[in-house]
């Protein structure tokens, strides 16, 4: 047996080993232009995120990629890539969703006003939620306030809502003393 033979017999197994040597070096590739891209504007922890997402995205192109190569139908791959998109606008527009808040973290990543130990007033209607953030997740924001309690903020919402970045921590409340009983 030739190698020419060989190489025709097996070249759906030689393209996949091929795609799996290339996949790091998309990635490196992709990290590159990533870094290029924001030019160190962005926290390291909404960094690192952020190219966990492009990494799996990366991962799930390219395995789109084989399976058409090994022969699975296009209208399979219509049907999923058809849901998925219904989930995405189900994502974007349902502020009920849990994939909304995973929206809203690419949105707030993209924004970029808001960073790690920025001091904020998030205002909802008549009420409020102020705090420093402490950490921006893919679910939610970490407030801390000024009393040191936490506050977890939907993404979804933090993204909504009105958002006042304060220019220094906010004053803590004094205590209103009410002695009952009649005047003197």
């Amino acid at each position: 047996m030739s190698l020419l033979e060989l190489v025709s017999q097996n070249y759906k197994w030689i393209i996949t080993l091929g795609v799996l040597l290339l996949f790091p070096l998309l990635v490196r590739l992709q990290q590159k232009i990533f870094e290029k891209t924001i030019h160190g504007r962005v926290d390291p922890h909404r960094k690192q995120r952020a190219q966990l997402l492009l990494k799996v995205l990366l991962a799930i192109v390219l395995s789109c990629v084989l399976l058409v190569f090994w022969g699975i139908e296009l209208r399979g791959l219509l049907v999923l890539g058809s849901s998925l998109f219904a989930m995405l606008g189900v994502a974007l527009f349902a502020g009920w969703s849990l994939l909304s808040n995973l929206t809203s973290f690419l949105l707030m990543f993209a924004q970029n006003d808001c960073r790690v130990g920025y001091w904020v007033k998030v205002i909802d209607g008549a009420n409020f939620v102020e705090g420093r953030i402490i950490e921006m997740g893919f679910m939610n924001v970490v407030l801390e306030h000024v009393d040191g309690h936490k506050v977890l903020y939907p993404n979804n919402l933090f993204v909504t809502r009105p958002v006042m970045v304060l220019n220094k921590p906010p004053q803590k409340a004094k205590p209103i003393r009410k002695i009952l009983g009649p005047k003197k």
